[in-house]
């Protein structure tokens, strides 16, 4: 799973894929830290899918352009739109549809 460093780097991972998993966390976010294992469990099934994670700390600017207030907030992207969007902890099950909505 590849952590973005800058806006440049994520707008080359758009542009790039036609289905993108966003998790977006920050270091300090315990729900965060409780949804990392799920996400990455999900990143290995779904190979199709390109997996990134931006932290909001780093990188307000990104969180900024899709309204974020709250993390974790997960976003599935499918040719540069949403397809699907879930905000706090959620259990596997759940992150599954979401990713299916860019597959």
């Amino acid at each position: 799973m590849q952590i973005i460093k800058d806006a440049a780097e994520y707008d080359a991972v758009l542009k790039e894929n036609t289905s993108v998993f966003v998790d977006f966390y920050a270091d300090w976010c315990g729900p965060c830290k409780m949804a990392a294992p799920i996400v990455e469990a999900l990143a290995e099934i779904h190979t199709g899918v390109k997996f990134v994670k931006v932290n909001v700390d780093d990188n307000p600017d990104i969180a900024q352009r899709y309204g974020i207030m709250s993390i974790p907030t997960m976003i599935a992207i499918k040719n540069g739109e949403i397809a699907s969007q879930n905000v706090g902890f959620a259990p596997q099950n759940i992150m599954e549809e979401i990713v299916k909505a860019c597959e």
